[in-house]
């Protein structure tokens, strides 16, 4: 009489003959009948082991979709619902701070919020930055710690898709370019190496070298509002993931 099935870690189901049995009479009756049947696992139809071919067939007889990580947006939006769930107004900028430190587990994010709340009413103390950033110590390791020409490299290379290993060698490539003269610009602002230092770090370029990479990536800010937007979401989220 069900309308819709719905069942979590279907590869569970793995080497469990009668179950797999039980089920297959189960999913037959439901299809014929024209009812909806939704699955989750932790890897594709094709991957699954242990797991009877006939069953592997209907699995692929639907939609199957890779569910990735929320991005920042996504849950900033999922935050602010639960904090309008529970009734409780949290300032935006310790959002976007939680939301830039928990990045891969919506659970774990609850449970910051969580724990925020209860922080909150234990101490009697109003929900600002300064608790959050206790409250996130618990969940991350990259709280507090210097802005390294590493990190930079890395932040940024992940943000314009490119192999962080890339951003030292030699390549025409557009997009790299602008990469490493971003990383560059960043460096040279954000912590306090020597431009000759900077310069070690990306295959062992001059000081000259960073210099003209800040003066492009300043001119580029100065022409094109949505490069400029690019530094800044970028600069913003490097200083929320470190919290400097």
């Amino acid at each position: 009489m069900i309308d819709v099935l719905i069942i979590d870690d279907i590869q569970f189901l793995s080497g469990k003959q009668k179950t797999q049995e039980i089920f297959f009479h189960i999913f037959n009756q439901l299809h014929q009948n024209v009812k909806q049947i939704v699955l989750t696992s932790d890897r594709a139809p094709k991957d699954l082991e242990g797991i009877e071919d006939r069953l592997i067939s209907r699995f692929k007889w639907g939609l199957s979709a890779d569910l990735q990580a929320p991005d920042l947006e996504t849950r900033m939006a999922i935050l602010e619902s639960k904090m309008e769930e529970e009734g409780v107004d949290i300032p935006t900028d310790v959002l976007e701070f939680i939301c830039y430190n928990i990045k891969n587990n919506i659970r774990e994010l609850e449970g910051v919020m969580i724990s925020l709340l209860a922080q909150s009413t234990l101490i009697r103390r109003d929900i600002d930055m300064d608790l959050a950033k206790e409250v996130i110590r618990n969940f991350v390791t990259t709280i507090n710690k210097e802005i390294t020409v590493e990190f930079i490299q890395l932040l940024v290379a992940e943000h314009f898709n490119v192999p962080v290993d890339k951003l030292h060698h030699e390549t025409r490539k557009r997009n790299i370019v602008i990469a490493r003269q971003l990383s560059m610009y960043l460096a040279k602002k954000l912590t306090n190496k020597s431009l000759k230092s900077i310069g070690e770090q990306f295959g062992g370029r001059d000081h000259s070298t960073v210099i003209y990479s800040c003066k492009a990536v300043q001119d580029m800010m100065d022409t094109d509002i949505i490069f400029k937007d690019t530094v800044e979401e970028v600069e913003k989220k490097l200083k929320m993931s470190l919290n400097t």
